[in-house]
């Protein structure tokens, strides 16, 4: 048996009033992924702890079945492991976002989904003003940059720019939980102050803002920790892996979990991305890993920014652009196929960030008998017939290791 995880990022969502009371995925046009919950088996899974962040971090090691309280050092150290950036002991990696700052408040997380060329000419410059023996940026895709500081300490209270839009970002800067975090809370925060006065004048941006755009004109800071300890897939489950993802923190996961990493041309990690390349590269995986992980962005995205109707959008080409093109092309294949498709996390619309809610799920399995759900959403998945999962219970389930 071979098997094929469609993880789409943040979908799950709660009822909007504007959509009937629906959600995103009880309205959108889902005929394929129906057609897999008529098929499979569905549930729940409670893929983030109550008492863990609702991170994409930590949601997608659940999803593979790591004991994130055991494992979880935030997104930096695994979008480190992406880019190619080598974390040593006692170096603290972090998320360092691009943001917009406008009177003082924090417009959006991504200054305006900034385009990656020209982002890193801004890290560049940052380099070029602000790294030394102790701080270094790495340049990463669109918004999404590393910060590395040597012998940094790790006691610190960090606030995600896309937890707080339309907040003052002086109110949400970072802030020490012990008196041992007081020096690397202050050199962070003075980083980010300073990354203001550096970038607002910056040719980039008087180009983005003669254009209409938001400009990129401070760096923001959050999900530190140190080099992770994690056990391969191979090591937990004696399967081998491939991960296909657009966004630095699900390839940098891969790495970790010993899968082999699989760029396709055109992945954004926005609803522009090359939804046909991701569905073909992942049947072409299948056939030489028994497990591959396909991420799509987009659905998170459009729940950060509020916009159901792009969510909608989202949802529909994750159906027919890549779920009915695996269906079809994995029923072909010598050996079965199982198929799995769930989001992370939910990033509901009206928060417009993620949030501690069971997730739906579907898993296909060829030789299990369907249960009685229909439509696959956050309420029919309710009475499917794995109920209410947890932990490592979902990639064991998937694997038939219950």
């Amino acid at each position: 048996m071979k098997y094929i995880i469609i993880l789409g990022d943040g979908m799950a969502d709660h009822p909007i009033e504007k959509l009937g009371n629906k959600t995103p995925l009880q309205a959108a046009n889902i005929f394929n992924i129906d057609k897999l919950a008529k098929m499979g088996r569905c549930g729940l899974f409670q893929s983030i702890p109550d008492d863990m962040p609702p991170g994409s971090e930590v949601a997608n090691l659940a999803v593979l079945g790591y004991d994130v309280h055991k494992v979880y050092e935030g997104r930096g150290v695994l979008e480190g492991a992406s880019m190619g950036v080598e974390i040593k002991e006692g170096d603290l990696a972090m998320r360092c976002n691009l943001i917009c700052i406008e009177d003082g408040k924090i417009k959006n997380h991504s200054a305006g989904h900034i385009s990656t060329k020209e982002s890193h000419i801004l890290i560049d410059f940052l380099n070029e003003k602000l790294s030394n023996d102790f701080v270094k940026f790495h340049k990463g895709i669109s918004f999404r940059h590393l910060l590395v500081v040597k012998n940094g300490n790790n006691d610190l209270k960090f606030t995600p720019p896309h937890d707080v839009p339309g907040t003052l970002f002086k109110d949400v800067m970072i802030n020490p939980t012990s008196k041992s975090g007081e020096d690397t809370c202050n050199l962070l925060n003075d980083l980010i102050l300073r990354s203001q006065e550096l970038l607002k004048d910056h040719p980039i941006n008087k180009n983005r803002i003669a254009n209409g755009k938001d400009p990129a004109n401070s760096v923001w800071f959050w999900s530190s920790g140190y080099k992770p300890s994690m056990r391969t897939l191979n090591d937990k489950y004696g399967i081998t892996g491939a991960v296909i993802s657009a966004v630095d923190i699900i390839k940098g996961l891969g790495v970790y979990a010993g899968m082999d990493v699989i760029e396709v041309e055109g992945a954004t990690g926005l609803s522009d991305t090359n939804y046909e390349g991701k569905a073909e590269a992942a049947v072409e995986a299948v056939k030489t890993h028994d497990l591959v992980y396909l991420h799509v962005e987009a659905t998170d995205e459009a729940g950060h920014s509020g916009d159901a109707e792009l969510k909608i959008e989202a949802l529909e080409y994750l159906d027919k652009r890549i779920v009915k093109y695996i269906l079809e092309e994995t029923s072909k294949l010598e050996e079965d196929v199982a198929i799995a498709v769930l989001p992370d996390h939910a990033t509901p619309c009206e928060v417009r960030t993620h949030t501690h809610d069971a997730v739906p799920f579907i898993i296909y399995n060829p030789k299990l008998e369907a249960d009685s759900v229909q439509e696959y959403n956050e309420e029919s998945c309710k009475t499917g017939g794995f109920g209410l999962i947890k932990d490592d219970e979902f990639i064991r389930t998937l694997l038939g290791k219950m």
